[in-house]
């Protein structure tokens, strides 16, 4: 009795088709393999949880980090008096949240003291001018004293913490810090408008503020806003509101939140503040220019020009009679 021949062997025997299926197989066994090796590699499945690192010291969350297999970044540093320096203020991702391991950490840290930058000398250039030089050197402006002078909105004088700042001083400042500039205005051109900062950050708020001739009076922050994410608060009230006339060198209150429903709320009816302001302003100059106009033509009706065919008429005081004679 003559055996069949098995299920390979026939298959074997169509070249075509078994080479397709062994093709087919090799594929399969790599894709496995490299499904296996990428889990391992990855460490599928593998989770840690992040530790909370505020308030712990550098060298500590450093080897803290190390015990949970994962790694620690500097990624920002801040100058908080409060807190010691090298302390961690801040962290991304927060602590509690389960990551893989090795996963970097990024951490804010607390610098042992305040940076110290030099001071610009911005004499003699325009306002705008001298607050980009301050801000691109890290500092503000304390207080715009405002004075008689030809150059409107021309830094006359500069001072950092009473001492005057020259072309060739070597003065540092802290960053952040401010400083004071007296400020020339013409006769006549001492008002300005007030700008809108309602939804801007701080430092944006600030920087408007200052380019045109305004000062940075009182500054409130919401409850919860601290100097980690002060720079995610925005402005939601600003007092006096924007289009509204005030003198050079007058002062602006600002308040910040980091509610957005909030926010939305007062900017729509900072908005709406500020066209009703605007349209009072232009009816208030319109009625003001109505009114010297009129005042020009009273004046030019109560004392006609003669014309040069009208006789000229000479009044004759007869107690002078005789004065010249």
């Amino acid at each position: 009795m003559q055996n069949t021949p098995g299920f390979f062997a026939r298959l074997r025997e169509h070249r075509l088709l078994w080479n397709i299926l062994l093709i087919a197989a090799i594929i399969l066994a790599m894709a496995i393999v490299a499904h296996l090796l990428m889990q391992i590699g990855t460490r599928h499945g593998a989770r840690r949880t992040v530790p909370d690192f505020s308030g712990v010291p550098l060298d500590e969350a450093q080897r803290l980090a190390r015990r949970n297999d994962l790694k620690l970044q500097i990624n920002d540093s801040l100058f908080v008096p409060a807190y010691e320096g090298g302390i961690v203020l801040d962290q991304l991702p927060e602590g509690g949240v389960e990551v893989k391991p090795g996963r970097t950490v990024y951490i804010t840290i607390n610098s042992f003291r305040q940076k110290m930058v030099p001071v610009p000398y911005v004499a003699g250039r325009s306002l705008r001018q001298a607050k980009n030089m301050l801000e691109i050197a890290g500092l503000g402006i304390d207080e715009l004293i405002y004075r008689p002078d030809i150059a409107t909105n021309y830094v006359l004088e500069e001072f950092c913490d009473g001492k005057p700042i020259q072309q060739n001083s070597r003065i540092e400042a802290e960053m952040g810090s401010g400083v004071t500039l007296h400020v020339g205005v013409e006769e006549g051109a001492a008002s300005t408008i007030v700008p809108q900062v309602v939804g801007q950050p701080l430092a944006q708020a600030k920087g408007r503020l200052w380019e045109l001739g305004f000062n940075i009076g009182r500054i409130d922050f919401d409850e919860g806003i601290n100097l980690l994410n002060q720079k995610d608060a925005r402005v939601y009230i600003q007092i006096p509101g924007a289009e509204r006339s005030a003198e050079l060198g007058s002062r602006v209150d600002l308040r910040l939140t980091l509610d957005d429903k909030k926010l939305e709320k007062h900017r729509v009816e900072a908005e709406k503040q500020a066209l009703e302001a605007a349209e009072a302003r232009k009816a208030e100059e319109q009625m003001r220019a109505d009114s010297l106009a009129r005042i020009s033509l009273d004046e030019a009706l109560s004392n006609p020009q003669q014309s040069p065919e009208s006789p000229v008429q000479h009044v004759t005081n007869d107690d002078n009679e005789g004065f010249f004679d």
